[in-house]
C-alpha cells in the first residue's frame, strides 16, 4: 500500500554534493520517523540520519557536520543534503518510512529501492 522511491544519486568527486530526495506515496497513512541508510558492498546496512515528523534528527557520528536531512511532512517526502563528501561515503543509499494506518495500530516499516552514491577520490 504504500511505495517509497528515491532519487538524485550518482558520481562525484571527493568534496563535491549531491541531495537526495524520497517520497513515500500510497493510501492514507501517517508517517512518523523517516530515515536514510546506506550498505556499502559486502557491508551492513547502517543508518545515516533519521528525522521524526516533529523535527527532531539523528546523525550517524561519520556525517555529522556534513549531511543534513530535511523534511516536508505535506509532501511525505524526506531530502538528504550531503556535502563534503569523501571516498567513504560510497554506498547503496536507501530511504525508509515508518508507516501506520491508526493511532494505536501497529508501524510498518517500508524501504525504497536504494540509490547509488560513487565518490570519486
Amino acid at each position: 500500500q504504500v511505495q517509497v522511491v528515491e532519487s538524485g544519486g550518482g558520481l562525484v568527486q571527493a568534496g563535491g554534493s549531491l541531495r537526495l530526495s524520497c517520497a513515500a506515496s500510497g493510501s492514507s497513512f501517517s508517517i512518523n520517523v523517516m530515515g536514510w541508510y546506506r550498505q556499502a558492498p559486502g557491508k551492513q546496512r547502517d543508518l545515516v540520519a533519521a528525522i521524526t515528523s516533529g523535527g527532531s534528527t539523528n546523525y550517524a557520528d561519520s556525517v555529522k557536520g556534513r549531511f543534513t536531512i530535511s523534511r516536508d511532512n505535506a509532501k511525505n517526502t524526506v531530502y538528504l543534503q550531503m556535502n563534503s563528501l569523501k571516498p567513504e561515503d560510497t554506498a547503496v543509499y536507501y530511504c525508509n518510512a515508518d508507516v501506520s494506518w491508526a493511532m494505536t495500530g501497529p508501524v510498518y516499516r517500508y524501504w525504497g529501492q536504494g540509490t547509488q552514491v560513487t565518490v570519486s577520490s
